[in-house]
């Protein structure tokens, strides 16, 4: 997740500068899976992650907790195999080790930070309006669960993220992402609590 907001901070600011006007509003898949959505203001849960790298038999595997808080932010909390947090808010994103802070990018200095914490709130919440900004939202929808697929507008941007694919129903399952390096990430998502009490104690604190 840390190297997929690296990509995308790099690339983001120039993408926005010209796809503004691209976005299609009348896309009908759109508006049939947000439709089915749920659109809680605190979504949490749990998420375990598959990285395939390139050259590697063995994938990588990692777990921990998430919390989408409308209008406050992202937390994506790793728990294994290594604990580590990563925090977006409207002002910074800030990977934590430990006690310690391994990545900082601020807003004043990087005016991306705002549009990457809407991407990003998008894509776990399943906000297919937002994310037709940035992407050409493909797929097939039914009465139960719905399947998009996302094509970058932009060669930059699609160079650096590759494919994207989302499934779903009430809430986004799964998160596919083939980047043209030739990795392969899958996330799932578990154990979803929407309102007030989903979130933790830990989890509040980051907020």
């Amino acid at each position: 997740m840390k190297k997929m907001l690296l990509i995308v901070c790099c690339v983001i600011s120039s993408a926005l500068v010209t796809t503004g006007s691209q976005a299609d509003d009348k896309n009908p898949l759109v508006a049939q899976i947000q439709a089915m959505l749920a659109k809680p203001t605190t979504l949490c849960g749990r998420f375990d992650q598959t990285k395939q790298l390139s050259g590697m038999k063995k994938p990588l595997l990692s777990n921990g907790r998430f919390c989408v808080v409308n209008g406050k932010g992202v937390v994506w909390r790793t728990l294994q195999p290594f604990p580590s947090v990563l925090r977006l808010t409207r002002d910074e994103i800030v990977n934590y080790q430990g006690d310690k802070v391994a990545m900082r990018l601020d807003a004043n200095q990087e005016p991306a930070v705002r549009m990457i914490n809407n991407v990003m709130f998008s894509l776990l919440g399943g906000d297919l309006s937002q994310l037709d900004t940035l992407f050409v939202v493909d797929g097939k929808a039914t009465a139960t669960n719905w399947h998009a697929t996302l094509t970058a507008r932009q060669p930059g941007l699609a160079k650096a993220i590759g494919a994207v694919s989302l499934d779903g129903a009430a809430y986004v399952n799964t998160i596919h992402m083939d980047e043209a390096s030739g990795d392969h990430t899958t996330i799932v998502f578990s154990a979803m609590q929407s309102g007030d009490k989903a979130m933790l104690p830990e989890d509040a604190a980051l907020f």
